[in-house]
């Protein structure tokens, strides 16, 4: 008896042993797999912290001896981007006079399309939606010749102006490709009440279907968000000196062949560049995730 019960302990302490050791191997590997995602980050940090000469003589994957901040001043407002020595603060503010706007009326646009496409069915609906949703998987080079036309002929080439109708016009049929597939969601029962009691199209889109929609409206946000600060196609062919966004500059500074090769600074400027998107994500990444499960991405 006495074998028996030892036995028995014995397998039902394998049984609780296995799953922890499982669990235990699980974080390990995710552990692993951030560790190696996360070292060009930290060669960036650390790299950017460090004096040219402890480059020149150290590792990369070192950490710095002393903070040296330097470089992040030189990015910041004396790096030479090619026009001349202003670091990233006058492109900064050039991305956010583009990407502000051009996320701000996309959503919008996108919210209303969506809105008809999934509650107001008309003759060729799903032609147009079939249509707006090809135009996501254009590539960009394939549209640079004729926006560059239809720029000139607007009188926007150039302009920060131009560059803001280039992101909502190729944003549109991502945005309207996110509310559509939400709004699917919300019954048609809904519609009809509001349409019986006397509401019109736009009373039902701001009294209904808006205060429904906050998950989406992350979302769209977030992902117009980082394709526009994260564009350097459109910026580099459709801007001119003074209104090129900070993709562009970034990417003088670290091509810049006048001098010693500043590492600390390229890795400080690409920091900087990063910085908005990376906040973004850390401040509103949970609401993305809510957005995408609340059916952002069905259909």
């Amino acid at each position: 008896m006495v074998n028996k019960k030892s036995s028995a302990g014995s397998i039902g302490f394998v049984e609780y042993l296995i799953p922890k050791i499982q669990r235990i191997g699980i974080y390990l590997v995710l552990v692993v797999f951030a560790a190696y995602y996360l070292m060009p980050l930290f060669v960036m940090l650390t790299t950017s912290l460090k004096s040219l000469e402890e480059i020149r003589t150290g590792s990369f994957i070192s950490l710095p001896r002393g903070i040296d901040l330097s470089s992040w001043k030189i990015a910041w407002s004396e790096a030479c981007t090619g026009v001349k020595c202003q670091g990233l603060r006058p492109y900064m503010l050039n991305s956010f006079l583009i990407a502000v706007p051009a996320v701000a009326i996309s959503t919008m646009v996108g919210a209303i399309n969506g809105y008809v496409l999934s509650h107001w069915k008309f003759r060729g609906a799903n032609l147009i939606f079939g249509m707006m949703l090809f135009g996501c998987f254009v590539p960009f080079q394939v549209i640079l010749l004729p926006m560059a036309i239809v720029l000139g002929k607007l009188g926007v080439a150039g302009s920060i102006s131009g560059l803001v109708l280039v992101h909502v016009v190729y944003g549109l049929g991502f945005t309207t490709l996110f509310f559509r597939n939400y709004f699917v969601t919300v019954s048609d029962e809904i519609t009809r009440a509001a349409k019986i009691d006397g509401a019109g199209f736009f009373r039902i889109f701001y009294s209904i279907f808006l205060p429904l929609s906050a998950p989406i409206f992350v979302v769209t946000i977030i992902w117009q968000f980082t394709q526009i600060w994260n564009d350097f196609l459109f910026g580099v062919s459709f801007s001119q000196a003074g209104t090129q966004p900070v993709t562009v500059a970034l990417n003088n500074i670290v091509n810049s062949t006048t001098g010693v090769k500043q590492y600390n600074v390229d890795m400080a400027a690409a920091i900087l560049a990063a910085l908005p998107t990376l906040l973004v994500y850390i401040l509103a990444g949970k609401y993305f995730i809510r957005g995408l499960t609340a059916g952002a991405v069905k259909g």
